[in-house]
């Protein structure tokens, strides 16, 4: 039986510590590493969208152009990513990652989900580990869903 689904500010007053909890700990993941929450997120974003510009980075992300410049500063200088002039206009310039940005990306990757897994298999004890897993899994596609009330 279901039980009685609680209001959205509800729900979302229980949610939001437990996913600042989990972000915080992801973060802390990569300390090592030698880059940033911020920085990784940049990195990730020129990635799916190879020659992008600042400004662009700036709107997506919804951080302000000097924050952008900052950390595109302190990666180039770390050899994270380059910049490209456009093959069209050679004014403009976009950013790529290099080898090294790649391999940084890889391991964030690697080290964020080694902490989830880990965490999951600890549920994985009897049953009630299971349900529990089973929940934690049902729930990505509404929380993906979270993300993307923004853009539409």
């Amino acid at each position: 039986m279901v039980s009685e689904v609680k209001q959205s500010h509800e729900i979302a007053n229980e949610l939001r510590p437990v996913l600042l909890r989990i972000a915080r700990e992801l973060r802390r993941e990569i300390h090592s590493l030698g880059v940033s929450g911020g920085q990784v997120t940049v990195l990730e974003t020129i990635k799916r969208r190879p020659g992008i510009t600042a400004a662009r980075i700036a709107e997506l992300e919804r951080i302000s152009a000097p924050a952008v410049s900052n950390h595109l500063a302190r990666m180039e200088k770390a050899n994270l990513i380059q910049r490209t002039r456009g093959d069209v206009d050679r004014r403009q310039v976009g950013l790529a990652l290099t080898p090294e940005g790649e391999k940084v990306l890889r391991s964030v990757r690697q080290r964020r989900t080694a902490w989830l897994a880990a965490r999951l298999d600890k549920l994985d004890r009897g049953a009630l580990g299971l349900v529990e897993r089973a929940a934690v899994e049902q729930a990505i596609g509404p929380l993906e869903k979270l993300l993307g009330a923004d853009e539409a």
